[in-house]
């Protein structure tokens, strides 16, 4: 059941993908103890990308976890997974309770404010299963999330609200690109835990 009347229960994209927003999932109390518990027990680190052949540290901070020790490389960047944390097990379980899938793997990402996101990008690389279910949960401050068609460079935009949970789906990745746009207006952070399904061979 959603806490809240947010949920888009539609595809919220015009064409050529699925992407569902499922609204508020946790309370604030939830999502507060929430945040508090992995902005300290999460071992974030900076993540290190490859741009314009120059490897550029981020002040963003990431974590990456999985049924197993997968190897997840993006932006020339090669992260093993650890081992799911109680915490970690529980929240899969509830995103997996809203979307009827299942996921064995978590990318976690720390913006400490509205200074820090994420450019245009798709989540495409070969080691995730293709057209699989992506899911978000949102911790923290509300931000703005974007989407735009490779082709016809139309966009779509909505509000990640703290609590709440999107989810990308079938042709999403192979049509869109998605981002989170930086803001000067933001000074609060934000946890973001997105799980995946990788390829288990």
């Amino acid at each position: 059941m959603k806490l809240f009347d947010s949920a888009i229960t539609h595809n919220i994209l015009p064409c050529d993908g699925e992407t569902y927003y499922h609204g508020i999932v946790l309370s604030p109390k939830e999502s507060k103890q929430y945040f508090e518990q992995l902005y300290h027990d999460i071992p974030w680190k900076q993540d290190e990308i490859l741009m314009f052949g120059k490897k550029i540290t981020t002040n963003r901070k990431v974590a990456w976890f999985g049924d197993l020790p997968f190897e997840y490389t993006y932006s020339n960047s090669i992260k093993r997974a650890l081992p799911w944390s109680n915490t970690l097990i529980h929240l899969k379980k509830l995103v997996e309770s809203f979307t009827n899938e299942t996921y064995n793997s978590c990318l976690l990402n720390l913006y400490h404010d509205g200074a820090e996101g994420m450019s245009w990008h798709s989540d495409d690389e070969p080691m995730l299963v293709e057209n699989a279910s992506i899911a978000s949960l949102s911790l923290g401050v509300e931000r703005r999330f974007a989407f735009k068609h490779k082709e016809s460079k139309q966009k779509v935009q909505l509000n990640l609200e703290n609590g709440s949970l999107l989810e990308m789906k079938g042709s999403t990745q192979q049509c869109w690109q998605h981002a989170l746009p930086k803001s000067s207006k933001v000074a609060a952070p934000r946890i973001n835990l997105t799980f995946r399904k990788m390829v288990q061979e």
